[in-house]
């Protein structure tokens, strides 16, 4: 008896329905829900005693690793938007649930002093910080450069790079020397899709900043990489990250995967906690791709 499975069919294949919610969007509503690992990730004590501090903790990649987060032993903060703290407390509990503690932390990356007071809150109630998933990011695709308002691509790079150098900057006082940073790049920094133009620069920016920062850290014990994800089903896409259209094959052929569908947040899971266990103490500065296939070269 083996627990093989083929990749194509081992998770949802079929059509997705096309469903729009206003952005953020929230986890809840969404037919069919993403699978975090709620019912499926089991934990060894990998992360045993250990502190974390998760964005965009409360939906998709990031309520994924902060779930793996907790049943590996480590106490975990979420950040998220206000609007999305119905799926934030559904991530407290099961936090909670494995004896763990969780820290709500509602706010704006895009600002930068709550990037600092997140970071201070979340150190002084966990208790410590030595670990930081910073996941969270904007998506809204746009057909045409002529019709990119300069708002969505000022937030988009004040959320999606702009609170990387905030928050580290804040975080790196308090991390002690084994610690691990691990940002969210995309396949989108090395096969843009041109109608995420804003979008797909922020991920390239993201893994220069990676790359740099490993470097700049290496001498203080502190490792940085990143996970570069494909088309992966969460409220970002169906909040205006993918135009309508797009959604019932999304992963099949909008984008098209030589696995042929989309992802699930529960597939980053394990190289999330990788990344941030001892088991990875000889990686840094590294991009760690889980596309479905699609190129990251």
């Amino acid at each position: 008896m083996t627990n093989l499975q083929n990749p194509k069919s081992h998770y949802t294949t079929e059509n997705f329905p096309k469903q729009y919610q206003e952005p953020p969007g929230l986890q809840t509503q969404m037919s069919p829900k993403p699978d975090c690992g709620e019912t499926s990730y089991v934990g060894s004590g990998r992360l045993k005693g250990r502190k974390a501090l998760v964005t965009g903790g409360d939906s998709g990649i990031g309520r994924a690793a902060a779930i793996a987060y907790a049943r590996e032993g480590a106490d975990v903060a979420l950040n998220y938007l206000p609007e999305e703290q119905p799926d934030a407390d559904e991530v407290k509990k099961l936090i909670e649930a494995e004896g763990q503690k969780a820290v709500l932390i509602p706010g704006d990356l895009s600002d930068e002093s709550f990037c600092k007071e997140l970071v201070e809150q979340a150190h002084s109630e966990l208790g410590g910080l030595d670990l930081l998933a910073l996941v969270a990011g904007k998506q809204q695709a746009v057909e045409s450069i002529l019709d990119l308002p300069t708002e969505q691509l000022e937030k988009t790079f004040q959320i999606n790079v702009y609170s990387l150098y905030w928050t580290v900057k804040a975080a790196l006082p308090h991390l002690p020397e084994g610690a691990s940073i691990i940002t969210t790049s995309s396949v989108e920094g090395f096969d843009p899709n041109p109608i995420l133009l804003d979008y797909a620069a922020t991920k390239f920016a993201i893994i220069g900043f990676t790359k740099a920062l490993s470097k700049q850290l290496a001498d203080k014990g502190i490792r940085v990489n990143s996970v570069a994800p494909g088309p992966i089903w969460t409220p970002l896409q169906i909040s205006g990250g993918q135009p309508q259209e797009n959604i019932p094959e999304f992963g099949k052929s909008t984008p098209a995967t030589p696995i042929g569908r989309a992802g699930q947040p529960i597939e980053l899971s394990a190289t999330y906690v990788f990344l941030a266990s001892t088991d990875s103490s000889y990686v840094t500065g590294q991009i760690y791709g889980i596309t479905g296939g699609m190129p990251t070269v």
